[in-house]
């Protein structure tokens, strides 16, 4: 029954797949496609970013043409959450397009935040993650893109809402389609462990008139739970049972029809202007459904930031919600898939064989690389150039990077827009990513580097305190003195009551790629205690956060494309 349902799962998104590849840089026929891509940022600076790459993206032929692609920016007075964002969107798409949005389809992708948990996203965003397959190279924009990309033929105007940091996988009978035509909210529910459960939102679903099994099913929901204990899904009849095994349908993306996109503009004109965090999730769906009562508008446990208005917000929520439908199709063979942190990214890239077999995911991706694939299986290599004596160790990921001669990569390690020089190794566990900025009017470069397992957001309130934090497994204190300096030279960018590895002043600037990216792996050799080196004492360092303040976005752009020409001219004269 498994290997059935892997087998149509795979042929699925070959599907799918092929035919978005077929739309790719072709002007796109009405109801073929999008209406509107609408991408959410979290400030004007990155969505000044994602406007760049779009429009190269556009002018590489990359995606279909013949449609409008928006970034929208999140207002800057304060947070407001994928929630909040979700209504400033469809604010800005009304005010542009007034009626005419009642017969849009729109996709809406969810892309603000810093991507402090997988850093080497933090630049460029996360929605331009790389990914291993397709020629040109896929980025997580057009694997959004070609997961849904039969929604639109089968969908009433309406908005599809999602994230741009998991990837759904999904199968449904032949002849069949997901439709989305149904008033209200309509969204995709996930077969799950109860375990994953907890960390998800997990629909209450009513029991069907004729049941049956099969790979895609229409159902209503009577309640959502949000990120519920395992108490709590038995208590409120959201665990199933099949071949007696237990579980629980968990969300991913949702639909909502132009309808109740209007009433979520009310909505926005009720708790205007928006002062705290609104979950599109947690907030909108909890209060649908005929089971759904006010009760979690005072549960905050699931909230980083708390905030005095929140609980009267989402009661307004509640009330102007309350009665909307909740529909939900149920995705029987389908796989969830996160790719959000260091840690995920490594997996499902390198070590993962499922999500390998069932995207086609290449082991050297639009890449210079004489590595041999069978002996290379567990490694990965996207957009790179790499010399034929270079050493990449298993689990471990090169992006967007140029290795010279005999260079080493250890295992588990990620390598992101660096320029390696002859004979340099990295050691194993090690990220090293490369970024450009500009400083003091000059261009130059930083080279941020971190254990794989280093937590970015881990913090202290004092600056004095900051021994408590550590850098490949030594206390920040500790490295501080390897590195030749004084700890009281130490200053923490930004907040300095949130004083972490993200905002800590210990990156060097340097005035070239490759000279950065030397004097970093120095630093990280240093923490071993068995190198000496000593940090030059006029060298300015600087913080990740800094970093991504000052980026000099066409620089680290420009070093992609020389590496784009050189991969395209080599690929062409071998006729590959």
């Amino acid at each position: 029954m498994a290997e059935r349902g892997n087998l149509h799962l795979q042929k699925s998104t070959k599907e799918k797949l092929d035919k978005f590849n077929n739309l790719r840089g072709k002007e796109v026929q009405s109801n073929e496609f999008w209406d509107l891509v609408v991408i959410t940022a979290v400030d004007e600076d990155q969505m000044s970013a994602y406007e760049i790459q779009i429009t190269e993206k556009l002018e590489r032929k990359e995606l279909p043409l013949g449609i409008n692609y928006h970034v929208f920016a999140d207002p800057p007075e304060c947070k407001i959450g994928n929630g909040g964002s979700t209504l400033h969107s469809l604010q800005r798409l009304n005010d542009k397009y007034g009626k005419s949005l009642s017969g849009f389809k729109i996709i809406l992708i969810h892309a603000g935040g810093f991507s402090q948990r997988l850093p080497n996203a933090s630049a460029l965003g996360k929605i331009f993650t790389a990914l291993p397959l397709g020629n040109p190279l896929y980025q997580m924009l057009e694997l959004k893109l070609a997961m849904y990309v039969d929604f639109p033929a089968h969908m009433k105007p309406g908005m599809l809402v999602t994230c741009a940091d998991d990837i759904e996988l999904y199968s449904v009978p032949d002849q069949e389609n997901v439709a989305f035509d149904k008033t209200g909210f309509t969204a995709l529910a996930h077969p799950s462990t109860l375990s994953i459960g907890t960390t998800h939102g997990v629909f209450v679903i009513e029991p069907a008139e004729k049941p049956r099994i099969s790979d895609m099913e229409y159902r209503s929901c009577s309640q959502f739970l949000h990120k519920p204990s395992i108490e709590k899904m038995h208590k409120c009849n959201a665990v199933s049972k099949r071949e007696g095994e237990e579980f629980v349908y968990t969300d991913s993306t949702y639909y909502v029809d132009y309808g109740t996109a209007q009433t979520l503009l009310t909505l926005l004109s009720e708790i205007s202007p928006l002062t705290c965090e609104i979950d599109a999730y947690g907030d909108f769906l909890q209060a649908l459904g005929r089971g759904a009562t006010v009760d979690y508008t005072e549960n905050t446990s699931n909230v980083t930031k708390k905030d005095s208005s929140l609980v009267e917000i989402r009661r307004k929520i509640f009330h102007r919600l309350k009665g909307t439908d909740l529909n939900v199709i149920l995705l029987n063979n389908s796989k969830f898939y996160h790719v959000g942190t260091t840690e995920e990214y490594l997996f499902h890239f390198t070590a993962d064989p499922c999500l390998k077999t069932e995207l086609g995911l290449l082991t050297a991706a639009f890449s210079i690389s004489h590595m041999d694939p069978s002996e290379n299986a567990r490694t990965c290599v996207m957009h790179s150039t790499l010399h034929p004596s270079v050493t990449v160790s298993q689990g471990s990921v090169v992006e967007y990077s140029r290795l010279e001669a005999k260079v080493k990569i250890g295992a588990r390690s990620i390598i992101s827009g660096c320029w390696i020089g002859t004979d340099l190794s990295v050691p194993s566990d090690t990220f090293m990513h490369s970024l450009c900025v500009n400083l003091d009017e000059k261009t130059s470069f930083v080279t941020v580097f971190l254990g794989i397992k280093d937590d970015l957001k881990k913090n202290v309130d004092d600056p004095a305190d900051f021994s408590a934090l550590s850098l490949f497994k030594v206390s920040l204190e500790d490295c501080v003195g390897l590195w030749g300096l004084c700890p009281e030279k130490i200053r923490f960018s930004g907040d300095r009551s949130m004083c972490t590895l993200w905002n800590a002043c210990i990156f060097p600037v340097c005035s070239d790629l490759k000279g950065s990216f030397m004097m970093s792996l120095e630093m990280v050799k240093a923490l071993d205690g068995e190198t000496k080196f000593s940090l030059p004492k006029t060298i300015t360092l600087t913080s990740l956060q800094e970093t991504l303040q000052n980026k000099n976005l066409e620089e680290m752009l420009r070093f992609r494309k020389d590496l784009y020409e050189d991969i395209f001219m080599e690929k062409g004269s071998n006729s590959v």
